[in-house]
């Protein structure tokens, strides 16, 4: 058997009692048969509790040690000493699948005489209980538990008001009511206390509230700075006609501002890491013809930094921010310092790029002419930052300056910014100029080097010259080193002959010019033409040499 269902210590002692005495009536008795039950079944009765909600009811459990045995009935009596003041015949089963558990029947509710029931008055009141089984088993407790017969203490309507621009109080208000018990009948509860506290509030007391007599309460002003303030009232009583503990909570949730018109703008779009930011702006009241509002506190944000300041008496206010570099991209913005002063909300973007850096990865200068660089752009201290298309540009230094350079080509790739551009050497960098995401950098200076060559004193002969005779031609190779033409000597050189009206050049004899760069080389002579020498192959340190201007003629007979 369930514990909870076992009977109170003091029925055991009495059941014991019960026993012993049977057993000694039984020793002068005729023997029973071998079958005979050596025991009598009992019925157990748990304790009868008040259902809190509606106290005019009450549940109570009942059981039967007999085999193959159930409750059949319970009843009870609500009783004040001697006197019963309520008969219940059958008290109903609280469901089908729990038929151990009985409740007073709903048309069986305790009421006070004045709405037609029994019980006189308000009070505690014994409840004996009787319960028996299937088989004739019976069992009556005596005092299974008290009858709450009081009222309910309900609180209704709890509000603090609504604060305004002119009255920036709460007022904490309510009703405090009595439930009555069977009839659910609410009256008020006047003359009592009802403790108000606002919450989180520093060194304040609760207050304390007498309600009137239809039960009502307000309480003196609470001066509120704006909305959030959180207030309870709360009100606890155990006398012969109230039992119980109830409260309530409100928030300052609610409020009437005092709607007015702000403007507001910053002095500049995009700062970098360390510049100031200045958002000024005004409130004026449309309802007193734009009227300024003077010593107005107004909220002005840039990123984390919030400052707080009041407008002159003109209604204009002004704020200086410091711009701080940290995800790229803020947004300013302006709001009330006043919950009880309303406007739109302002706001403007406001980029604070991230400082940048531009690596120089490789640099080269090709014998055609082309400007080769490639970089690595990133955010300096925030490697992983996310970016949008970047832009840089190739730079000469050029009479003290540096000018930007055409490009042929940009190509970009998760390996860096590939630029190309054409070029005969010098000082050069890459530089990004300032978006709003990065900031202004530029690589470090480098210079590219090579040298240009040419073929002067041109002259092929003999002129005339017979058909399948030999054409020598000279002429002189030179470069363009620290600053001057110098002879270019023991390099590559290749004769080239043009026949008269065509337009291509065909190879017609190779060498070498000598150390002092004097170049002489021969082919034989097939047809009128044009004929010419230029350097053959460029090196590391030199462009691919144009031809030997114009050529030199030569008649075939």
């Amino acid at each position: 058997m369930r514990a909870d269902l076992r009977p109170s210590a003091h029925l055991r002692l009495s059941l014991t009692a019960a026993v012993a005495a049977a057993a000694l009536a039984a020793s002068t008795a005729p023997a029973l048969a071998e079958d005979a039950p050596a025991t009598t079944p009992t019925v157990g009765i748990g304790r009868a509790v008040t259902d809190d909600v509606q106290r005019g009811t009450f549940k109570v459990t009942a059981w039967t040690d007999a085999p193959q045995a159930g409750i059949t009935t319970v009843s009870a009596r609500i009783r004040q000493g001697d006197t019963v003041l309520a008969d219940i015949p059958a008290l109903a089963p609280l469901s089908a699948w729990d038929r151990n558990t009985f409740l007073v029947p709903a048309e069986a509710t305790l009421k006070l005489v004045e709405d037609g029931g029994t019980i006189p008055a308000l009070g505690t009141y014994a409840i004996d209980v009787t319960a028996t089984d299937s088989l004739g088993n019976k069992l009556t407790r005596t005092d299974a538990g008290r009858l709450d017969f009081r009222l309910r203490p309900e609180l209704t309507a709890f509000g603090v008001g609504i604060p305004a621009w002119d009255d920036r109080n709460a007022r904490p208000q309510g009703t405090l009511s009595g439930i009555q018990p069977g009839s659910g009948d609410v009256v008020p509860l006047p003359d009592r206390p009802v403790t108000v506290l606002r919450e989180g509030a520093v060194d304040e007391a609760p207050r304390t509230l007498v309600t009137s007599a239809t039960g009502d309460f307000t309480g003196e002003p609470y001066a509120v700075t704006g909305p959030g303030d959180t207030f309870t009232a709360s009100f606890a009583e155990d006398s012969a006609e109230v039992h119980g503990t109830v409260s309530g909570s409100r928030n300052v949730w609610e409020y009437k501002p005092r709607r007015v018109t702000a403007t507001a703008s910053a002095d500049k779009k995009r700062a970098l890491n360390g510049e100031t930011v200045t958002v000024s702006g005004r409130l004026t009241d449309p309802a007193a013809s734009g009227a300024p509002l003077a010593e107005q506190p107004v909220r002005v944000a840039f990123g984390p930094q919030i400052k707080t300041v009041v407008t002159d008496a003109t209604g204009r206010f002004s704020a200086r921010l410091l711009a701080s570099a940290g995800s790229g991209q803020y947004e300013w913005e302006v709001t009330s310092g006043d919950p009880f002063l309303s406007f739109d909300r302002l706001s403007g973007p406001l980029a604070v790029p991230l400082e940048s850096r531009l690596d120089l990865l490789y640099a080269s200068l090709s014998a055609d002419g082309t400007v080769s660089v490639s970089v690595d752009l990133r955010a300096r201290y925030v490697p992983d930052a996310y970016l949008s298309q970047q832009t840089v540009q190739l730079e000469q230094s050029v009479d003290g300056g540096w000018k930007r350079v055409p490009l042929r080509e940009t190509v970009s790739s998760w390996e860096g910014i590939t630029l190309k551009a054409g070029g005969r050497g010098g000082w050069y960098r890459v530089r990004h100029l300032t978006t709003d995401e990065l900031a202004e950098s530029a690589t470090y200076s480098f210079r590219l080097v090579r040298s240009d060559t040419r073929i002067v004193s041109l002259n092929a002969g003999p002129e005339p010259v017979a058909k399948g005779g030999y054409v020598t031609v000279t002429g002189g190779l030179q470069h363009f080193w620290n600053g001057t033409w110098q002879a270019y000597g023991n390099a590559p050189v290749v004769l080239q002959f043009q026949p008269k009206g065509s337009t291509a050049w065909k190879n017609m004899a190779t060498g070498r010019a000598t150390s002092a760069g004097k170049v002489s080389l021969k082919a034989k002579a097939g047809a009128d033409g044009t004929w010419r020498i230029r350097h053959y192959a460029a090196d590391s340190r030199h462009f691919h040499s144009p031809a030997s201007a114009g050529g030199d003629y030569v008649d075939v007979r």
